[in-house]
């Protein structure tokens, strides 16, 4: 694949990242809700921040070890949040990974997207296993995998620490196989 590939849904465009996004990316990366219910948002969100997953996706596209993609909205083309997919070649399968900017939560975008996103791992990439963690009290996080035919595999007891507290997260999966029987 030379090209970064563009996903599309119903209402949504799946880009690759532009240094134009910066300012969107500090007014809802940056907010402290979004960093509360992520694994990896820091708060307060800063340029460099912004700079970093800029920089990220496109060192990620050209090695193929991430594809992350910046989530936008088809009729205004905001920046409202990120997807992506980290892969481990040796073992074929890819953790998912998202956020959504505040206000466009309850909207169902992240589900539209995570569809789009599945369906490229398995169809395009050829991925096996794709999964994806959640904060425990983030169940709305949860509801976007099971809205995708994710199965929860278990929770992994204070397996992150965010600051100095230690969080457990809830691990989902889709298999190939299995995404091919709800993709019929």
């Amino acid at each position: 694949m030379k090209n970064y590939p563009i996903l599309k849904t119903n209402r949504l465009s799946l880009e690759q990242p532009r240094i134009t996004d910066i300012p969107n990316l500090l007014q809802y990366a940056g907010h402290k809700k979004v960093a509360a219910t992520t694994l990896n948002m820091p708060h307060p969100y800063q340029e460099e921040h912004a700079i970093f997953w800029l920089n990220m996706a496109n060192d990620g596209f050209q090695s193929k070890s991430k594809y992350i993609f910046g989530i936008r909205l088809k009729e205004t083309d905001e920046l409202i949040g990120g997807m992506g997919l980290h892969l481990t070649p040796q073992y074929n399968r890819a953790e998912l990974g998202y956020w959504i900017g505040l206000p466009f939560w309850n909207k169902g975008y992240a589900t539209e997207a995570a569809s789009a996103i599945l369906k490229f791992g398995f169809e395009t990439l050829k991925i096996n296993k794709i999964f994806a963690t959640h904060l425990v009290e983030n169940p709305s996080s949860g509801k976007v995998m099971i809205k995708n035919g994710m199965i929860k595999e278990g929770e992994l007891k204070d397996h992150i620490k965010k600051g100095e507290v230690y969080q457990s997260v809830f691990q989902y999966r889709l298999t190939k196989r299995e995404y091919q029987m709800i993709a019929k």
